[in-house]
């Protein structure tokens, strides 16, 4: 039976302030994060107009190949009827990526199912899919973990051109490989053999990253309904057309907007998400050699690398005749998502808040506010020989992520450490550069240098032998240290928090594939403190 605990966890800025700063609230958002402003955001929503049938007809097609489910199928009437949505999403990792793609699906869910409740509307959740972006290197590879450390395993197949994730075919048998050999370093189970099967057989009916994402994802979650859009979909880049020709047509104002918004951010004490420039188009253009950033220039829209330069009128007739060569950057995807559907809420972790921060006026030039924004619940699990740990060297999980361990476990090494001998071979040093001393007065100016190089070789016997001291002690005591470094190997991974490092499927291996179905069980609160589910 899984137990849960929330503690509040120091350190990010940005998650304290919208919590508790209300200027900082206000500067930068358009809705507070409480009841009221659900009401507001709904009589808002309601005085828009969305292509709905469009909209639910997009999905569809886009899920069909994924399987869609009962609840899925009510989820997509909604859409077309009165429906609004609660919102994320995460770029396609293989094995779903880290942990926080699941927290996030996870926060949509329980938000959209506690507003449905609360509002007496329907309110489904969706997940979209970053498959616009390029950077493969962020999502080509997993963490295992081995005697408590995090051990990348990159999938090794190069990607010479900058190819979004939704159009970079992978190797269907080298990636097999590579997940056989993934699955041998997460170690042998009762459920290794069947969750293999399963991520293998997504392997091989899909070709691409987002799909093999989408598909593993939609398995986790089919139950509950959770709707899937790829950001990179074409049909779904030809309904934003019309946006994509706002966006073109206002340009220069929406990027002025972003810079005047950063910074009065930094005035605010932050640092600068975006580092955004009065040049900057915001735009991407998909060309042969990939997915281009563009600027402008002269009033132009360019990106010299490659020799594009465009009049704003051809740019839109690109944005109207084919759309699916545009992409939208960090700065106007998400307007363009809340343009395509009636968002509620807006789920994100807390790098992505920071830069919806400067997107307030930037919304307002399309006559929109900004949705109510709900930081993603920020997860740690707690396996059995973790909490074991944890016993055994007195510790708290707080203080495992607030990185006390290190300084607990030279403590402890302190405690076992022999002072007798310590002090002997200290009298012993300090004796024998006594007599060095005495023997230098004694000697010729050319001997000098040879007493001088033989007392430093007593000096790194001296180091040599408190060294191997250390380690014959360090042997000693073997089982106990372990224990500290499995808590920094499973907890807070090289001072990152456990959700950014591992993937679920190396929980799921020791726990079983109903672990992800379990969790959204549990009653969590989304408060703005960090849960902690002890497995």
């Amino acid at each position: 039976m899984m137990e849960i605990e929330s503690i509040a966890l120091k350190g990010n800025k940005v998650l304290q302030s919208y919590f508790e700063d209300q200027q900082f609230i206000h500067t930068f958002f358009d809705y507070e994060n409480n009841e009221t402003s659900y009401k507001e955001r709904l009589k808002e929503l309601k005085m828009r107009s969305f292509q709905r049938e469009k909209l639910s007809a997009t999905i569809r097609s886009f899920m069909e190949p994924f399987g869609i489910s009962e609840q899925a199928e009510v989820h997509l009437t909604e859409m077309k009827e009165n429906g609004v949505v609660v919102i994320g999403g995460q770029q396609a990792g293989i094995l779903t990526g880290p942990l926080y793609s699941v927290h996030k699906a996870i926060t949509v869910i329980l938000l959209a199912k506690q507003k449905r409740k609360e509002l007496g509307v329907p309110v489904i959740p969706v997940f979209w899919v970053a498959g616009e972006d390029h950077d493969l290197a962020e999502i080509n590879h997993v963490y295992t973990e081995l005697n408590g450390k995090a051990i990348k395993q990159q999938y090794e197949e190069k990607f010479v051109l900058k190819w979004m994730a939704s159009d970079a075919e992978y190797d269907q048998q080298q990636m097999t490989t590579y997940l056989q050999e993934v699955f041998k370093k997460f170690g042998e189970t009762e459920y290794t053999k069947d969750l293999l099967q399963d991520v293998l057989f997504a392997a091989q009916q899909e070709k691409t990253f987002t799909q093999f994402f989408v598909r593993l994802m939609n398995g986790f979650f089919q139950e509950e309904g959770l709707l899937f859009i790829d950001s990179a979909y074409k049909t779904l880049r030809q309904m934003e057309s019309p946006y994509f020709r706002q966006m073109i047509e206002g340009a220069a104002a929406i990027s002025s907007s972003i810079v005047q918004k950063e910074e009065e951010y930094c005035n605010f004490g932050f640092s600068q998400p975006l580092y955004a420039e009065e040049a900057a188009a915001n735009l991407f253009y998909v060309h042969e050699t990939g997915r281009v950033l563009l600027s402008i220039k002269d009033g132009k829209f360019v990106n010299e690398q490659i020799g594009f330069r465009k009049t704003e009128k051809e740019m839109l007739e690109i944005a109207q005749n084919e759309p699916w060569l545009l992409s939208n950057n960090v700065a106007t995807r998400p307007i363009m998502q809340d343009l395509i559907f009636p968002v509620l809420s807006f789920v994100g972790g807390p790098g992505e808040i920071a830069y919806w921060a400067l997107l307030k006026e930037a919304f307002h030039h399309f006559d929109i506010k900004m949705p109510i924004i709900t930081p993603r619940m920020s997860i740690t699990l707690i396996t059995s020989k973790a909490t074991q740990a944890l016993s055994d060297v007195s510790l708290t999980v707080e203080d495992v992520l607030q990185g006390r361990v290190a300084e607990e476990r030279d403590r402890f090494i302190e405690t076992l450490k022999n002072e007798r001998f310590d002090k002997m071979v200290q009298k012993m040093e300090k004796d024998l550069e006594e007599q060095y001393k005495i023997l230098t007065s004694e000697v010729s100016d050319g001997l000098l240098p040879i007493v001088e190089k033989n007392l430093d070789y007593h000096k790194k016997q001296f180091e040599f032998l408190r060294n191997k001291a250390e380690d014959e002690l360090l042997r000693k005591h073997e089982t106990a240290l372990r224990k500290y470094q499995l808590l920094d190997g499973q907890l807070y991974v090289d001072g990152s928090l456990q959700e950014r490092i591992y993937t679920p499927y190396s929980f799921m291996n020791t726990y079983g594939p109903d672990l992800i179905k379990n969790l959204l069980q549990l009653p969590f609160e989304m408060n703005g403190k960090h849960q902690i589910v002890y497995l």
